[in-house]
């Protein structure tokens, strides 16, 4: 166990550097495949040495090699947070590895935790989830939740009907409100978003509970901030996080909470 999870740290510090690099192409437009990383500060382009995920970045101190000017600190952040999410899902993942089917879900929520993790940090940066992230992540999801239903699944009605009513409530929810709204109240993105999550989530219970946590967490955030005055109630903020984060709990913590929820109030 120890070994897998250290594995899986390093590949999280890999996938977390490609994250930052990602976002950041997709922004200026650039290639996202071809293009080369460079300073943000002189534009000199990085060598392999300079782009070892985490490591180079603590032994150049945080500062280019070229230039000497400060590197944010915003890149070994996005990795070790991918990385934390790679070995915390393998650690309190709910159902037993053992079995092939459950490790096809939990493959393909690593795949897609990637693409949720730029997806976090895009709409964190520049308010906005960019399709370039969002359909490909939505393809994973659909391929791994698929590939599960068609061979491992014990019941496939129940299964796939349950599939469907998850990504209803996850996106649904939000089409409605973008709808009445006119798009005042959230954005598109966040529709499109719901089909990633629910489809990753399968049940509708699970997106309930996500739609919940993520308007708790926001609100929590957002409290401190009209307190001290650093926003006013018509300011706009990135809701896509809240529910990426709130995702995550739900996929690894969801039952748990549910049998909790149930257990309590519902005797």
């Amino acid at each position: 166990m120890i070994s897998l999870a250290v594995y899986l740290f390093i590949l999280g510090l890999c996938f977390g550097s490609f994250v930052g690099a990602l976002t950041w192409r997709i922004h200026k437009n650039m290639d996202f495949v071809k293009a080369r990383s460079q300073c943000d500060i002189c534009g000199h382009i990085l060598e392999p040495k300079d782009l070892i995920p985490l490591f180079s970045w603590l032994y150049l101190k945080g500062k280019c090699r070229y230039c000497g000017k400060p590197i944010s600190m915003e890149m070994p952040l996005v990795e070790l947070t991918t990385a934390a999410i790679f070995v915390l899902s393998y650690l309190f993942w709910p159902t037993s590895l053992d079995l092939a089917g459950n490790l096809v879900l939990f493959v393909t929520w690593l795949i897609c935790s990637v693409g949720l993790v730029a997806l976090a940090l895009y709409d964190l940066k520049w308010m906005l989830l960019p399709s370039k992230i969002l359909y490909p992540t939505l393809l994973v999801a659909i391929v791994g939740q698929f590939i599960y239903l068609i061979g491992y699944a014990p019941n496939k009605l129940h299964y796939g009907l349950s599939w469907l009513a998850a990504v209803a409530v996850a996106s649904g929810i939000f089409l409605i409100i973008f709808t009445v709204s006119s798009g005042r109240w959230i954005g598109y993105g966040d529709v499109r978003l719901g089909l990633i999550t629910g489809t990753l989530l399968q049940t509708p219970g699970k997106s309930l509970l996500m739609i919940f946590l993520a308007s708790v967490l926001g609100s929590l955030a957002v409290l401190p901030l009209l307190a001290t005055g650093k926003k006013s109630l018509s300011a706009k903020l990135p809701y896509g996080p809240f529910l990426i984060f709130s995702t995550y709990l739900c996929i690894v913590f969801g039952d748990s909470l549910i049998s909790w929820y149930q257990n309590l109030f519902l005797p």
